[in-house]
């Protein structure tokens, strides 16, 4: 007897998400029982945050785009719930994919639930306890209303099982971003003399006295290797803001450039002696990449990377960052593995549990 078709909406809205949701949406094509409804927020919208990566990608256009710009979180939250349901009620999905822990995550989840539609959660479990974080907020309350939970890495596994989330609604499966980094057959080579920096966590360029602290520790570090950063444009609003850019004119061995494209930021990690970052999902590609990562912040939601990985937590105070980046460069550096399910076959097992389910 032939599968029943499941009508599957797959809600993406920023950089990562577009990562994630490659794989998932070419493995959806190559099962007919699936009919995929993409639908894009618009949060990210310009072409360095969004369209490239649907070019490099080669990611479908959206079927619907929900055209929500740029504008405080929870104006962002409530514009996009409003248009979603209306998409939905439209469509009438079977079930709603949700990604990572931005906004869009939060808002598909939100949607779904209040209109008795299934969610799904890819990248489910990860927790930095630290409720500050607008991203852990979306995780933990995307996760407490999910139906199917996919985790990463094992610690996600146990934080959901602590929080009381049954055991049958979780599924270890790996890492669905790697999926893309795999499909790229970008790797590290022998390194070259620069590192990288990449800044965007409103703990670090919204308070001016941490930003100052980083940047007087780069400033340290690029006397002795060359950095390059591609700024945020958040982190670039905020050097503005701070006069700090002025700054940056003695230091010769600092090149600061704009966002890069999904393959254009891979090849250059790929490369990197170091890589210093607040980002989540840097830390997951270095670890692969097998480059020594430092991440400026006090806590982080992928403790495998740290665990087995080639990344380090330091925090963002100046002398621990000129500490731990001069270890590395003088050859203390983490080789790490990689961890469980990183292989590519994320995606798959993703789509085989949800097949099932709908048997």
């Amino acid at each position: 007897m032939r599968k029943r078709i499941i009508k599957t909406l797959i809600l993406a809205g920023v950089r990562p998400n577009f990562v994630k949701i490659h794989p998932l949406i070419e493995e959806i094509k190559k099962h007919k029982i699936f009919k995929p409804i993409l639908v894009h927020t618009g949060q990210h919208y310009d072409s360095k945050l969004s369209k490239v990566f649907f070019q490099d990608l080669k990611i479908p256009k959206a079927d619907y785009n929900l055209k929500i710009g740029s504008g405080p979180g929870v104006y962002q939250i409530g514009k996009a719930m409003i248009r979603l349901e209306k998409v939905v009620l439209k469509e009438k999905p079977d079930l709603m994919i949700v990604v990572g822990d931005a906004n869009p995550c939060l808002i598909g989840s939100l949607v779904a639930k209040k209109l008795s539609i299934p969610v799904a959660h890819i990248e489910a479990g990860l927790r930095s306890f630290d409720k500050r974080m607008p991203e852990e907020i979306n995780r933990i309350l995307t996760d407490h209303i999910s139906d199917y939970l996919f985790v990463s890495e094992p610690s996600a596994n146990r934080n959901l099982l602590q929080e009381g989330i049954e055991k049958e609604k979780i599924f270890f499966v790996g890492n669905i971003m790697i999926d893309t980094l795999k499909e790229t057959g970008i790797k590290s080579s022998k390194p070259k003399e620069y590192s990288v920096l990449t800044l965007h966590r409103p703990e670090n360029i919204d308070d001016k006295e941490i930003f100052k602290q980083i940047i007087e520790a780069i400033e340290e570090i690029q006397k002795k290797i060359k950095i390059i950063w591609p700024v945020h444009l958040r982190a670039k609003k905020q050097l503005r803001s701070f006069n700090f850019l002025g700054r940056f004119k003695k230091m010769k061995n600092l090149k600061l450039i704009e966002p890069l494209s999904y393959l254009e930021m891979l090849s250059l990690m790929s490369n990197a002696r170091l890589v210093l970052t607040d980002s989540g999902g840097i830390q997951e590609e270095t670890t692969v990449l097998r480059i020594p990562c430092l991440t400026l912040r006090e806590t982080t939601e992928r403790p495998i990377t740290v665990e087995i990985g080639t990344n380090k937590v330091i925090g963002n105070k100046k002398t621990k960052i000129i500490e731990e980046s001069l270890k590395i460069l003088n050859g203390k550096v983490k080789k790490g593995k990689t961890p469980q399910y990183w292989d590519g076959k994320t995606a798959e097992r993703i789509v085989k549990i949800i097949s099932k389910k709908y048997d």
